[in-house]
């Protein structure tokens, strides 16, 4: 029995020095950690990260600031907020809301696969990197309506988050460059190459004859003279493993005098950007509705319509859209039904509910 109690006791101790330790180290400031984060590309090409590589606990600061509603006014909001997880980091609202019920002016756009964007970011790209783009919200009076300041003196109050600055970047003095390298690394890492199609092209998936056909119309080039020979000619803009050519397109939605929104010229001042926006990808596009950068499409099937025969005639109208409005694309309802199912085989299911990427509070 002594040796029991003996046994019993050295137990105890030690539970009790273990988590008087654990108390310490929770309460300590922490290190640097460099630990690089497992990033994998899978079949996709190694991304451009300019200069910004992910790490383990940057991520996780960034993963963080992302969920984090401090980043709003009046703590209401956060990125995730107009980019839900569920719906691939995009928003179901035509305009999302911002504070104090104010309405954006465009469609919330899906965040994923960032690391190749290699175009400037947002519709228009006013924003030349994902760190750039990243600040912005916050400061937009339409969205978050807070200023960087602000947002930092609340992230500095937080001993959470002070100790979280020092294991990304050594210091736990918060800076908005900080805050946006780490919010760039952690939706750098949203990485959706699980699909259907992803599988199909690896050999582990088979597709329908509809998805099939949808694939070969996705593909086929547009003929205005053979109508057996030709397709839908989708490719020529998102074309590509992320099904994105990075360009900014006009794509016929509507005539020069009814252009309200001009988008890239914005940006530029160059008036042959007119109506142009940034060519989004096409993965994971069934649950991303609405559509467009002003999401006046809510399904799929109005946005192949459109293709089909809705093409408006502007200056700035992409060439290869102009090239088809003699005919239109000639689709039967069978050949858009077939496009959409092809469409729905670039939904990565894994993606909405990935833990990796959901909110960490």
């Amino acid at each position: 029995m002594k040796v029991n109690k003996i046994f019993l006791s050295g137990v105890l101790v030690l539970i009790v020095l273990t988590l008087s330790y654990c108390k310490k180290d929770e309460e300590s400031p922490g290190v640097l950690d460099t630990t690089a984060y497992s990033f994998d590309a899978g079949r996709f090409p190694p991304p451009n990260f300019n200069g910004n590589l992910p790490t383990k606990e940057g991520v996780k600061l960034g993963r963080m600031l992302f969920y984090e509603k401090m980043m709003s006014r009046d703590g209401t909001q956060a990125c995730a907020s107009c980019h839900m997880q569920a719906f691939a980091f995009s928003d179901t609202a035509r305009f999302s809301k911002g504070l104090d019920g104010k309405i954006g002016k465009r469609q919330a756009m899906g965040v994923f696969n960032t690391a190749w964007h290699t175009n400037e970011f947002f519709w228009d790209g006013r924003a030349h990197l994902l760190r750039d783009q990243s600040l912005m919200p916050i400061e937009n009076p339409l969205e978050m309506d807070e200023t960087l300041e602000n947002v930092i003196s609340k992230l500095s109050a937080s001993d959470m988050y002070r100790k979280q600055f020092v294991r990304a970047f050594g210091s736990d003095e918060i800076t908005s460059e900080k805050m946006s390298l780490a919010m760039e690394q952690f939706m750098n890492t949203i990485v959706s190459n699980q699909s259907k199609y992803d599988k199909f092209l690896a050999g582990a998936a088979t597709l329908t004859a509809s998805e099939e056909n949808g694939r070969r119309l996705f593909f086929l080039e547009y003929n205005e003279f053979i109508e057996d020979s030709s397709g839908a000619d989708c490719a020529h803009c998102h074309g590509g493993f992320n099904f994105s050519n990075n360009d900014y397109r006009n794509n016929g939605l509507d005539i020069l005098s009814d252009i309200a929104d001009f988008g890239r010229e914005n940006v530029t001042t160059n008036p042959a950007d007119k109506g142009t926006f940034k060519v989004t990808s096409l993965r994971n596009i069934a649950l991303t509705a609405p559509y467009m950068h002003d999401g006046r499409f809510s399904t799929l099937e109005e946005v192949l319509e459109h293709y089909n025969n809705g093409i408006k005639e502007s200056p700035s109208l992409d060439p290869a859209l102009r090239a088809t409005m003699s005919t239109g694309l000639r689709l039967s309802e069978q050949d858009k039904a077939d496009i959409i199912a092809f469409l729905k085989t670039l939904t990565d299911e894994s993606l909405a509910t990935d833990e990796r990427f959901s909110s960490p509070f």
